[in-house]
C-alpha cells in the first residue's frame, strides 16, 4: 500500500509533478489487482468512501456528482432527442446514473473492460452504482474499441468516462479514438469526453481540440470544479456532428421540477451556459486550436 502512510492516502501521479493530493483514511474496505489495474476503495475521513485505479483517485462519494451530472448533462441537453447512448468506461455507475435519469433515454450500453471495477462499485459505491439496476441497460464487459467498431452508425451519444491518459486509458485521448467514436454516432450525435485540467494539461487539450476540429464541425471545450480531481478542476471535450449544434446553449433548459425530480446537485442550465467560459490564460490558448 505504498499510497498510504501514517494514516493518509497521496495521489502523486508524472501527469501533475510536484504536487499531491492527500485525504485521511479511515479504512481500506477494499484492494486488489485486477487483471488491467491496482483497485482500491478507502473509506475517508470526510469525503466518503473513495475509489482509486492504480493510484489515482477516480471518484470520491462526497464530490463524484460534480463530474458525473456535468459529463452527462452537457451532451444530454445539447442534444433534440438522445435515445440511444453508449458510455466508455464508468464501471463506478456514477455517469450512468445520471444518464439513465432522463427521461429521453431509451437504451443504454455501458463498455467496461475490467469487472472488478463494477463490482467493488456495487459493493462500496451503492449510491453510484445504482445505475447498473436500471432497465435501460446493456451492459458490455469488454474492450470499447472492439464495441464500437461492431457498432457503426448506432449511438445519439457517446460518453467516454476515462481514467487519466496513462496505462489502460492513453489510447482514448488519441484522433483514432474519435474516429473511431464519430463512425458508432448516428446522424447529428454527440460526443463528450473527459477533457484534462486546464492548469495541468492545456498542450494536451489544445491537441485533442485540434485534431477534433478536423474531424467535428462543432467541437467545444466546458469544465467542472471538483475537489479530488488534480488542481480541483476536470474538463469535457465535446464534438457534434451537426453543424447547427451550439453547446453553449442547451437545446432543452430542465425545470426546477425536472431537476427536484433527478435529483440533481451540480448541473442546472445556468452553469450548462457558464462551463464554456475559460479563463483568459486558456482561452488564448485554446482560441488558437
Amino acid at each position: 500500500m505504498e499510497h498510504i502512510k501514517d494514516g493518509w492516502f497521496t495521489e502523486s501521479c508524472a501527469l501533475w509533478p510536484g504536487q499531491a493530493m492527500s485525504l485521511q483514511v479511515e479504512e481500506v474496505l477494499y484492494h486488489k489487482k485486477s487483471n488491467f489495474q491496482d483497485v482500491m476503495v478507502f473509506k475517508s475521513k470526510t469525503y466518503g468512501n473513495v475509489l482509486v485505479l492504480d493510484g489515482v483517485i477516480q471518484c470520491t462519494e462526497r464530490d463524484e456528482f460534480a463530474y458525473q451530472e456535468m459529463i452527462a448533462n452537457l451532451p444530454l441537453c445539447s442534444h433534440p432527442c438522445p435515445k440511444k447512448v453508449l458510455i466508455i468506461g464508468g464501471g463506478d455507475g456514477g455517469v450512468l446514473r445520471e444518464v439513465v435519469k432522463n427521461p429521453l433515454v431509451e437504451s443504454v450500453v455501458l463498455c467496461e473492460i475490467d469487472e472488478d471495477v463494477i463490482n467493488a462499485s456495487k459493493k462500496f459505491l451503492p449510491g453510484m452504482a445504482k445505475g447498473f439496476y436500471s432497465p435501460k441497460l446493456t451492459l458490455h464487459v469488454g474492450d470499447g474499441f472492439e464495441f464500437m467498431k461492431k457498432n457503426q452508425d448506432a449511438f445519439d451519444i457517446i460518453i467516454t468516462d476515462s481514467s487519466d491518459p496513462v496505462g489502460p486509458a492513453e489510447s482514448l485521448f488519441k484522433e483514432s479514438y474519435y474516429q473511431l467514436m464519430k463512425t458508432a454516432l448516428r446522424n447529428g450525435g454527440i460526443l463528450c469526453s473527459q477533457g484534462e485540467c486546464q492548469w495541468l494539461h492545456l498542450e494536451l487539450i489544445k491537441e485533442m481540440r485540434t485534431f477534433c476540429k478536423t474531424l467535428f464541425p462543432v467541437v467545444d471545450y466546458a469544465y467542472s470544479t471538483i475537489p479530488t480531481y488534480p488542481s480541483g478542476q476536470i474538463g469535457f471535450m465535446l464534438c457534434s456532428t451537426n453543424p447547427e449544434t451550439n453547446f453553449l446553449e442547451p437545446m432543452r433548459a430542465l425545470s426546477k421540477e425536472e431537476m427536484e425530480n433527478m435529483n440533481l446537485k451540480y448541473y442546472n442550465p445556468e452553469i450548462h451556459k457558464a462551463s464554456f467560459v475559460l479563463p483568459e490564460f486558456a482561452k488564448k490558448v485554446l482560441n488558437e486550436a
